[in-house]
């Protein structure tokens, strides 16, 4: 349902750690933007009985049922947002937000959202 990438599994290790955390999952939130764009949430948090829980890279996510349909198929990295300016943000890359842009491997800079 989501994809993790590596480096973002490696920072939310790292920032589980930071946080004593490390025994919880990370939550996954969403919702539309009055725009229709879609705005993210994520925090460490222990999960529901409803929740929907995966595990990727070893890190656990959780989210409500009802965000399945808005983060459905999307992937969450960690990368630079302007190489050489050490500016690293976790990117969400999902085909349901309507300003969603795929991945260009020529690109300089990243048309989805940000946290």
């Amino acid at each position: 349902m989501i994809t993790v990438t590596a480096p973002a599994a490696k920072q939310i290790k790292i920032s589980a750690r930071q946080s004593n955390a490390e025994s919880m999952a990370l939550r996954i939130a969403a919702k539309k933007g009055l725009d229709g764009s879609i705005e993210y949430g994520m925090g460490f948090d222990e999960a529901k009985e409803d929740d929907m829980v995966f595990t990727m890279h070893d890190v656990t996510l959780i989210f409500a049922p009802e965000y399945g349909p808005l983060i459905k198929g999307m992937e969450i990295d960690y990368d630079e947002l302007n190489p050489g300016e050490g500016d690293y943000h976790f990117i969400f890359l999902n085909p349901n937000d309507p300003n969603f842009v795929p991945p260009n491997p020529n690109a300089t800079s990243c048309g989805s959202g940000t946290v």
